[in-house]
């Protein structure tokens, strides 16, 4: 008779769906990674190559949007006992410091890096071949995007597509949208 009954089974829903949240914002984390190491990117790049800054500043703060709209909200800080928000700066206000995981933009032939350190060491001394690897990291993180949205809830889904499409167009704008 249970059979042909609606049994709550509220606990099972409650766990899947707080499965289902964990899941999304796992997936959000690891997207908002990916965009945030495009950003270190695109700062190396600039740091290397600062007369490519008109070329690539307007493609390097829609990426640090990117980011902010990835990013999970965060709680308010609290201060002496009561919730205040806390002063946010932009992801577009200033380079990341932070190690990158991801692999670097390469080297250019007869680049011998000078003895350079930082993230400015990994980019190719041509501006071309920065920019081009540049173009790379655009679409692989477009393909990140497209790849995880296949896993994310309707929301975070539409999102992602958006953020796939604008890094495909970020792609195209450095290899073949701006006359060299």
């Amino acid at each position: 008779m249970t059979a042909c009954t609606d049994v709550d089974d509220g606990g099972s829903r409650g766990r899947a769906s707080a499965a289902a949240v964990r899941a999304a914002k796992t997936l959000r984390v690891k997207s908002a990674g990916a965009s945030r190491e495009l950003l270190r990117q695109y700062d190396a790049v600039l740091e290397r190559h600062p007369d490519q800054a008109t070329r690539l500043t307007p493609l390097r703060g829609a990426v640090a949007r990117h980011v902010t709209a990835l990013s999970p909200p965060r709680p308010p800080e609290k201060e002496n006992g009561s919730a205040k928000p806390s002063p946010s700066r932009p992801a577009s206000s200033a380079p990341s410091t932070a190690p990158s995981s991801a692999p670097s933009l390469g080297t250019a032939a007869g680049d011998a890096g000078g003895g350079a350190s930082g993230p400015a060491a990994s980019v190719p001394a041509d501006p071309g071949a920065a920019i081009k690897a540049l173009a790379a990291a655009e679409r692989r993180t477009s393909d990140a995007h497209a790849d995880a949205l296949v896993h994310a809830p309707p929301e975070l889904a539409r999102l992602l597509a958006s953020l796939a499409a604008s890094a495909a167009a970020h792609a195209y704008l450095l290899t073949e949208g701006f006359s060299s």
